[in-house]
């Protein structure tokens, strides 16, 4: 199983309730100059002879796909790899399924030595051409026991702007499309939902929208192992956080109730933190749920619903991550200097009952950056055998390059890896066992396993 995150509740003996009570009404609680804490982390980056990625003695990466290259089926890698899931196939074999960013002005970028766009029934989406769109996701199987990978293919294909997504408990991963393109010249279907790509998947799945997941610009999705709750991120500067509470544990398409974070007490709370420091690091709020009435709506408006039922704003919300018992979700441009947040919340025991009214979830501003040097526009995270969050950057500016960033359970911020490319990182993910952080360099694509001494902090 892939670690859980072992952080310890901040002021878990606190009534949640009487402390979010205090804390809004005292100002001066936040009014002092905000700095980041950092961490040395497992030391020193050591610059790459490779020009590639730079990493901390004892750690070092190898290649396992890169774009153009053919695959087993054979179409090409495509490129802008982007969020990626890894999932357990048998004692001997990992899937790691992996998104591609790709919109329709992208058929001809589907990959070097491809002679002509792909033309299949098993495309969600095609153009006036009969050209599947070229988002979706490709598959890579590998062999942990020599770490090789055995084969690679299209698994989902016709989609748009596939981001990321999240691995569920059932063996699956739920790839989430960046767009709401409705039917144009380009295309001839609605675009905006959740598709599901079994890890067992060894060709192109039936492309099935999970409608009941919304449509709206997604970004990432997690899912509570226990209750099945999904919870959902959105990549707008006036996001909302949603949850679908399922119909059925394991069956998406069974439907449920789709929902959206607000603040108990507080309507239309804003977490962004851009004006004023509303929401001070480490502080902890009630949460409760409000109903999205249209789910499937063909308009942009479902974070407009919400907000005017009362639910918070969130700065970008993008990548996120189940951890033990919680889970950590990335606010790209959240903060006063707009840099970045970390979001953490843990669901009420009766969570999506009516009984989560008496004791309900919590919301937590973990981590918010005051320096770009230190942390610079969060993306997709995941969790390190020891606990700590692997956060991939993705910022395009000269300002600092891409890194993959390390958090304490303390929330203090190192760095672990850096990306001598001007691209991101993307689609960071653990082996099962812990060993190897797979991630992702979105252009030219390249997918690569990380290995080293991750329990030796210095």
């Amino acid at each position: 199983m892939i670690t859980r995150r072992q952080f310890t509740v901040a002021l878990g003996t606190l009534a949640a309730a009487g402390f979010t009570g205090g804390l809004f009404r005292q100002p001066k609680a936040w009014a002092e100059t905000l700095v980041t804490k950092t961490s040395a982390g497992y030391g020193p980056l050591i610059s790459d002879p490779q020009g590639v990625l730079s990493l901390p003695e004892g750690f070092s990466y190898q290649v396992l796909s890169t774009l153009g290259e053919l695959m087993s089926d054979g179409n090409s890698v495509p490129d802008r790899a982007d969020g990626m899931g890894c999932l357990e196939i048998d004692d001997e074999h990992i899937a790691l399924v992996r998104n591609h960013e790709l919109q329709p002005k992208h058929l001809k970028e589907f990959g070097p030595g491809q002679p002509e766009p792909l033309k299949t029934s098993r495309a969600y989406d095609n153009n006036e051409l009969g050209q599947a769109l070229p988002g979706g996701t490709t598959t890579l199987v590998v062999n942990t026991k020599t770490g090789k990978k055995v084969k690679e293919y299209l698994s989902l294909t016709g989609t748009v702007r596939n981001c990321s997504g999240g691995v569920t408990p059932w063996g699956s991963w739920l790839t989430c499309e960046e767009s709401v393109d409705k039917p144009s010249s380009t295309n001839q279907q609605y675009h905006g939902y959740v598709f599901e790509i079994p890890a067992n998947a060894n060709g192109l799945v039936d492309p099935k929208p999970l409608k009941a997941l919304g449509r709206f610009n997604h970004e990432a999705v997690c899912v509570d192992p226990e209750t099945g709750v999904v919870y959902l991120t959105e990549d707008r500067g006036d996001s909302l956080l949603y949850r679908l509470v399922p119909n059925e544990y394991g069956n998406l398409q069974a439907g449920g109730k789709l929902q959206a974070l607000a603040v108990k007490g507080y309507p239309k709370f804003d977490t962004r933190n851009w004006q004023k420091q509303e929401m001070p690091v480490s502080s902890w709020v009630d949460c409760e749920w409000v109903d999205i009435n249209n789910p499937d709506s063909p308009e942009d408006d479902l974070r407009k619903q919400g907000y005017e039922e009362g639910a918070a704003l969130f700065a970008r919300g993008e990548g996120v991550h189940w951890g033990q018992g919680e889970f950590y979700f990335c606010c790209t441009n959240g903060g006063n200097q707009k840099l970045g947040q970390v979001m953490r919340y843990q669901p009420s025991p009766y969570e999506g009952t009516p009984s989560e009214h008496d004791k309900p979830g919590r919301l937590q501003l973990f981590v918010e950056s005051s320096d770009a040097q230190i942390f610079n526009f969060g993306d997709n995270l995941t969790v390190a055998p020891n606990g700590h969050l692997i956060v991939c950057e993705d910022q395009y500016t000269a300002v600092v390059d891409n890194h993959l960033r390390g958090v304490t359970p303390e929330g203090e911020v190192y760095p672990f890896a850096q990306l001598a490319l001007q691209t991101e990182l993307a689609g960071a993910c653990f082996s099962p066992d812990g060993s190897t952080l797979f991630v992702n360099i979105y252009s030219p694509t390249q997918t690569l396993a990380i290995t080293g001494p991750w329990k030796h902090l210095s």
